[in-house]
């Protein structure tokens, strides 16, 4: 099978590395800014920390510019943007499909005018506003005490009870993916019905994909959605139990979703030359190689796309083989997701 991979968008909070990188670990209500002008602010959806820190760390070795790092679910990361247009902080922005275009459409994205001619026409926006930085698929967690072999009709079952959580469409990239994923799947009414009747087991509301991950891992929770950058980086770094799958549809055909992560240049951003630098190293060969091995994600690159990882590794890629990938048009998706998400919180009472 064809797997067609798109865009970017996530990252993970970071820590001050002692020969050069100064991170700002900056929780979701506070400022991203530093200062002096020898820096770049970048905001990002949450999934690849480690791998920023490594990144960032050999990037400021090389030029003398500090990164400063804030995380936030991937609609969150537009909205404070937004907010803060008055006064801007970012000078980078990394979301999720449709929240990228979304920014674009809002006019809080700038072109960059970065050389991107390594990268697919499919995987960048026509106008320079957006390009992708990494390449990534939605799945599903199940704590190791149950067989992970489930159909979506499995997670309907009572056992599942207080047991079940998946982010929220219209906060969360990988929450809004599953709306995505099931309205491709069953249409669009039939997605509302069949999340109407997930929410007798769903545990409620959750902005951030990333943290249902503990939950999973220590039985809190038996099953959960994400994707497969993050619970794979998630299960090397940090040892998780948990397995990755991919609910089933009553033929056993299993499928899923692109949500890659997406970059831009945030308009007004304080730091623009130093951005633009940070953007062009992040698509780079020598550093797009690392994305296997360290990151778990699929490098965007042309030359890179099927290219074997470092260490040898399974690539998130080959991972999916043998599951459906759907790419959708995320423009229509972004025009019709206001709608989509109103319906979604009728159905559900949410």
């Amino acid at each position: 099978m064809r797997i067609s991979i798109s865009r970017l968008a996530r990252a993970a909070l970071i820590l001050a590395s002692a020969t050069a990188v100064a991170f700002s670990a900056v929780a979701c209500g506070g400022t991203g800014t530093s200062s002096g002008g020898n820096t770049v602010t970048v905001y990002s959806a949450d999934g690849v920390g480690d791998w920023y820190k490594s990144q960032f760390a050999k990037f400021t070795e090389q030029t003398g510019i500090s990164v400063n790092l804030v995380e936030a679910g991937s609609g969150e990361v537009v909205n404070r943007v937004d907010k803060e247009q008055s006064n801007p902080q970012a000078d980078v922005m990394v979301t999720l499909p449709p929240f990228i275009q979304k920014a674009a459409k809002s006019g809080l994205l700038q072109d960059s005018g970065i050389d991107t001619t390594a990268v697919a026409d499919t995987d960048k926006d026509p106008g320079g506003k957006y390009v992708t930085l990494a390449g990534n698929y939605l799945s599903f967690i199940a704590n190791p005490s149950i067989d992970s072999k489930l159909t979506w009709d499995d997670l309907l079952k009572p056992e599942f009870k207080g047991k079940l959580q998946y982010s929220t469409p219209g906060q969360a990239g990988d929450g809004t993916a599953v709306l995505i994923l099931l309205q491709q799947l069953l249409g669009k009414q039939g997605a509302l019905d069949y999340l109407a009747k997930l929410q007798a087991n769903n545990v409620g509301p959750s902005a951030s994909t990333g943290k249902l991950q503990p939950k999973v891992d220590n039985g809190e929770l038996l099953v959960a959605n994400g994707d497969v950058q993050m619970n794979l980086a998630n299960i090397k770094e940090k040892g998780s139990k948990f397995n990755v799958f991919f609910p089933a549809s009553a033929d056993g055909t299993r499928s899923t979703v692109a949500v890659p992560y997406v970059m831009g240049l945030a308009k007004g951003a304080p730091h623009q030359d130093s951005a633009k630098k940070l953007m062009e190293y992040l698509l780079s060969i020598d550093v797009q190689k690392t994305l296997g091995p360290d990151a778990m994600a699929v490098p965007v690159r042309k030359d890179l796309r099927d290219a074997p990882t470092l260490d040898g590794s399974v690539s998130p890629a080959a991972y999916v083989k043998d599951v459906t990938v759907v790419t959708p048009d995320w423009n229509r998706v972004l025009d019709e997701l206001d709608g989509d998400i109103a319906a979604y919180q009728r159905a559900t009472g949410s």
